[in-house]
């Protein structure tokens, strides 16, 4: 399919192209499996995973959370292939909700995917962060205990690194992402191997505790903590909406977005769940001891006892790398959709965010945004462990909210549906369904505290945050006189706009003229 064929898409939706479309199809599957980046991902949460449940929750845990997953990403794919732009989510909200609440739903879809965005990055450069430590700490022979402060130093500066990455030309970004696939199918593979290769005999586990032993540290009924440790799956595997934002950039959009988000999330679902079997036969049954490792990283830890100083430092470099990788394409795909609601004045600081960089054609502005604003989530690490466990349930949750507002107005807004090149067909209404229960129930068991005993330590300020920004929203959408209400009309057509530094605007029929001209 053509560029033309792309931007005649693209102004049949209202919107003028203005990124320029280097991205392949495999390149944009690149961007959402580079983001998902399964075993640096792993290793971010395995501390979630480990006290509620051990093994069970590694295996069982991890291979639910994957299936219905997959149930999401059908369901979004349908959407993805019927409309693809960036702004997407919101921009479906609106597209199919009832006439009366479409501004509302669309603005509440938009800052919840904005806000899950921005909290992806956070949590992506936060565990990096805390990886990169966890090798100094190796390297300096256990002496180094890395403190709150230092962690949070580290994570400025990686969220600086990636503000220059993802301002990058689009060309750039898109050639990376070859690069990144091969790197995290190579790391998935290796893991595999060399783990159960490495692992000495008194740390290997026999088949019946890696599928069937479990481990609860933390108080609850033994249900209901596996239950809780789907934060480390749902954390995972999330964010996979990334091909989405970058719609405006993608060659073949219609095609590519909906097969790019589902072969990441099942291409990740299938390689976690292998990387996870093979740490619970080699982890040893002492998961107590791995927690409380001076290392301060439970994946570094069972590397350190399967690989030794040396072995782990060579391996804990190339986690480490890719899950800066991660970091630069959360960063990448976060700023796209800043854009997107920009573009349509949806955000406080519109007019200096929809601006494109006119060297880049990136949105340099919406780039550094993110950044910024992530840095300022960062500061609730000096609340403690719980409260920086917030922000890694933030990206579930924020995004599940997104996620499941255009899936229902599609189906109950009473619109009418359109499908694109990629359908359901008759299976679409089914899938939504069951996406959509299993959101509002992984939204539900993400609120709880780690501990029933909770104190301020230990307490889940998932519901705080998430509720304090979903409650600021509305308050900002119906602010007497200047709320968003007495403006927001949800996404605002531009494709008759004429900007200088755009080189002007062309009409979707003279788009379509020239598919035309190129199909004969």
């Amino acid at each position: 399919m053509s560029q033309y064929s792309d931007e005649a898409r693209l102004a049949r939706l209202g919107y003028k192209q203005e990124f320029k479309r280097h991205f392949t199809p495999l390149e944009v599957f690149g961007i959402s499996f580079s983001i998902i980046g399964i075993f640096p991902s792993i290793a971010s949460v395995l501390v979630y995973a480990l006290p509620n449940g051990g093994p069970v929750a590694l295996v069982w845990g991890w291979a639910l959370c994957a299936f219905f997953l997959m149930f999401i990403t059908m369901a979004l794919a349908e959407l993805g292939s019927a409309a693809p732009t960036s702004g997407g989510l919101y921009y479906w909200s609106h597209k199919y909700a009832p006439p009366k609440w479409k501004n509302f739903l669309s603005w509440i879809c938009a800052y919840s995917n904005t806000m899950g965005n921005i909290a992806s990055v956070a949590s992506t450069d936060w565990g990096c962060a805390v990886q990169l430590l966890a090798a100094v700490s190796i390297g300096s022979n256990l002496t180094y205990v890395p403190t709150t402060a230092h962690i949070f130093g580290v994570y400025a500066a990686l969220l600086f690194t990636h503000g220059f990455v993802a301002s990058m030309a689009t060309r750039v970004l898109a050639r990376l992402q070859t690069v990144f696939i091969a790197l995290n199918v190579l790391l998935c593979l290796a893991i595999i191997i060399a783990v159960p290769a490495a692992t000495p005999s008194e740390f290997r586990n026999p088949a019946s505790y890696a599928f069937g032993g479990f481990t609860n540290l933390n108080g609850w009924p033994n249900g209901f903590a596996f239950i809780l440790s789907f934060l480390a799956p749902l954390w995972s595997i999330g964010a996979f909406d990334s091909s989405l934002h970058m719609s405006e950039e993608a060659t073949n959009a219609s095609i590519a977005v909906p097969w790019a988000m589902m072969g990441a999330c099942g291409i990740g679902g299938i390689l976690g769940w292998a990387i996870n079997v093979a740490l619970a036969f080699c982890m040893g049954r002492d998961i107590e001891d791995i927690m409380s490792d001076p290392i301060g990283q439970p994946m570094a830890t069972i590397f350190f006892n399967s690989f030794g100083q040396r072995g782990t430092l060579a391996i804990w470099s190339v986690v480490v790398f890719m899950q800066w990788l991660m970091g630069a394409d959360m960063a990448a795909a976060c700023s796209r959709q800043i854009f997107a609601f920009a573009r349509d004045g949806g955000l406080p600081l519109s007019r200096y965010l929809y601006r494109m960089n006119a060297r880049t054609h990136t949105p340099v502005n919406c780039v550094w945004f993110a950044c910024g604003t992530s840095l300022l989530l960062g500061l609730l690490a000096f609340a403690g462990p719980a409260a920086i466990g917030a922000v890694f349930s933030l990206v579930p949750t924020g995004q599940f909210v997104a996620y499941s507002i255009p899936i229902a107005c599609r189906f109950f807004g009473g619109a009418e549906w359109v499908p694109g090149p990629f359908s359901l067909g008759r299976w679409g209404f089914p899938v939504a369904l069951v996406a959509l229960i299993w959101m509002a129930f992984s939204i539900v068991i993400l609120m709880f505290p780690t501990t029933p005993a909770v104190d301020s330590a230990d307490m889940n300020y998932t519901a705080l945050v998430l509720g304090g920004w979903l409650l600021l929203c509305v308050a900002y959408y119906y602010f007497p006189r200047y709320g968003g209400v007495h403006w927001f009309t949800g996404p605002v057509a531009n494709i008759d706009d004429v900007r200088p530094e755009s080189g002007g605007a062309e009409s979707a029929e003279s788009v379509d003229e020239k598919v035309k001209f190129e199909q004969e």
